[in-house]
């Protein structure tokens, strides 16, 4: 059975991934006209960081950054969908890491505070360990799922 809940917070970060995505092409393009980087350039390691100023890099690398832990949440929140706890606990939590992990994008791509950063992303990654302990007590039947602690 499928509980759909948790489903809103997985598409809202598939969302924002695009924004960030449309932000950084936005910026990037017409840095590289202005640096008169021609597309084959960027075929070489590095040219862009070595090039275009560091606040256009920022959204690019945020996005880089939404396709590597946020690909485990999208699994987990998947198995907790499918397995039927999706709802309540499950939700509210992945919405908490959806939260922390746009803030994240904000402040990378904006002020690129190094030590903002880290909590934000401690945060998210503690949130994303709570899920993923759950999502295995619940597969593997060892407990009670987080729903009945919740409620």
């Amino acid at each position: 059975m499928i509980n759909a809940d948790i489903l809103q917070p997985v598409v809202a970060l598939l969302v924002w991934t695009m924004i960030m995505w449309l932000w950084m092409y936005a910026t990037r393009i017409p840095a590289m006209s202005k640096a008169g980087i021609e597309p084959n350039d960027a075929r070489q390691t590095g040219v862009l960081d070595e090039r275009l100023p560091a606040e256009v890099q920022w959204k690019a690398h945020n996005y880089n950054h939404l396709h590597e832990q946020p690909t485990v949440f999208y699994a987990v929140a998947l198995v907790l969908a499918v397995s039927g706890h999706g709802d309540s606990g499950h939700a509210f939590l992945a919405w908490i890491y959806v939260g922390l992990r746009i803030a994240h994008s904000l402040v990378q791509a904006t002020a690129n505070s190094v030590m903002a950063r880290f909590v934000l992303f401690a945060l998210s990654s503690l949130v994303l360990i709570v899920m993923i302990y759950h999502a295995f007590m619940v597969v593997f039947m060892l407990g009670i799922p987080l729903e009945t602690v919740l409620n």
